[in-house]
């Protein structure tokens, strides 16, 4: 995959998004357009999915340090 940040991917997806809503690019970029905006909302969902076990860790470590 492809490193790109996290807030820079959702901006990306936003403009395609709004282009393709649009209607007015050409079959074949439409296509391009989706397939790359497919891309990136999997590559979203893998950073928060991520995100979420690190907080999930950070979480259980902390309860884990209180407890000794």
């Amino acid at each position: 995959m492809e490193e790109i940040i996290f807030e820079d991917a959702i901006a990306e997806l936003e403009k395609i998004v709004k282009k393709l809503e649009e209607g007015k690019m050409p079959l074949d970029d439409a296509i391009k357009s989706f397939e790359r905006g497919m891309y990136l909302k999997k590559l979203c969902e893998e950073k928060l999915k991520n995100a979420k076990l690190k907080i999930e860790s950070i979480k259980l470590t902390a309860e884990q340090d209180e407890q000794e």
